[in-house]
């Protein structure tokens, strides 16, 4: 519940302040199109990957629990592959 939370949160910050103007430590660009909503609290520390559809748009393509330093390679391209089929 804590990680929804914080997902919440930053949901939140981006309707109010506009996608453009959320950075690190809150999102964060992985690669190509793919973004990463960084969430972290006491259940652990958890991924949304994201793309923009259009300028309005946000879509999470991809949820993952993070247990290692990198993102791992096959989020990264499942992530792609499910970009692929929204935008």
């Amino acid at each position: 519940m804590d990680i929804r939370a914080r997902f919440l949160r930053i949901v939140q910050l981006i309707e109010t302040v506009g996608l453009a103007n959320v950075r690190e430590p809150y999102v964060k660009h992985l690669e190509g199109p793919l973004w990463e909503m960084r969430m972290k609290g006491k259940d652990g520390i958890a991924r949304a990957v994201y793309v923009t559809a259009s300028n309005q748009r946000v879509v999470v393509v991809r949820v993952f629990p993070k247990k290692t330093q990198k993102t791992p390679r096959r989020e990264i391209e499942r992530a792609l592959a499910r970009a692929k089929e929204v935008t």
